[in-house]
């Protein structure tokens, strides 16, 4: 279960500024697709980088901790756990 974060800049207005939770066997491989644009939902949010990684023993395991973080929303959960990240104001 892995957790992005893709903050606008200025030379691009449409850029998102949001958190993107998901689950894969592959983290860095599907991070290279997010950020070429190979996922059409994180498209806008290019580039994404990742701040939180969690490695779970079954898929069953990730995916019920994915849909843990989405229904509590990943500032949230990210805000118990000490990742170091501090997304800008």
């Amino acid at each position: 279960t892995y957790i992005l974060w893709s903050e606008p800049v200025p030379q691009q207005p449409g850029k998102l500024k949001k958190y993107y939770v998901g689950s894969t066997s592959n983290p860095e491989d599907r991070l290279i697709r997010h950020n070429r644009g190979k996922v059409n939902f994180t498209t806008k949010g290019i580039p994404w980088v990742l701040i939180c990684l969690e490695e779970y023993r079954t898929r069953e395991e990730a995916l019920q901790q994915e849909k843990k973080i989405k229904g509590r929303g990943a500032g949230r959960y990210l805000s118990t756990r000490e990742t170091g990240f501090k997304p800008s104001a």
